[in-house]
């Protein structure tokens, strides 16, 4: 497994997440999974400090890597411990971009495939942490796929 870094100072804002003892850590973690559209996948989670740890089975690659950006794009969190395995088929892993300034999904996609008219297949493979292919910010970071 491995550790995946993120942007601390960018993403949505969950009060009192990392406030030092909050014992709901744990459990605003699993709402906000929940909240973006992920439903309630076998996962536990711990806080410690800025680093967010996530263990647990889940049933494909893209699910696990979701999970993964719904929890590390959280304002504060600058790191998640990834300890999910994935019971489905074992398929190669999606790359990872962090937003910068001025980027659109457009551009992002020129850069990756060469074509910026690809930008929907980035955001098919971010759905549902992405409502929308223009509500995207400096430091989140977005799943690319083959």
């Amino acid at each position: 497994m491995s550790i995946f870094s993120f942007v601390k100072e960018a993403g949505e804002k969950l009060i009192d997440l990392l406030t030092p003892g909050n014992a709901n850590a744990s459990e605003q973690l699993k709402d906000h999974v929940a909240k973006v559209g992920l439903g309630s996948p076998n996962v536990q989670t711990t806080v410690d400090g800025d680093k967010v740890s996530v263990t647990g089975e889940v049933a494909s690659q893209e699910e696990k890597e979701k999970i993964l950006l719904a929890l590390g794009n959280i304002a504060g969190v600058a790191s998640v411990d990834d300890q999910i395995t994935v019971s489905g088929p074992v398929v190669a892993a999606a790359a990872f971009v962090v937003v910068k300034k001025g980027d659109t999904l457009s551009a992002i996609s020129k850069t990756v495939y060469g074509d910026a008219n690809l930008y929907n297949k980035i955001f098919e493979a971010n759905k549902p942490l992405l409502s929308h292919p223009d509500k995207i910010y400096p430091g989140q970071t977005l799943r690319i796929p083959e």
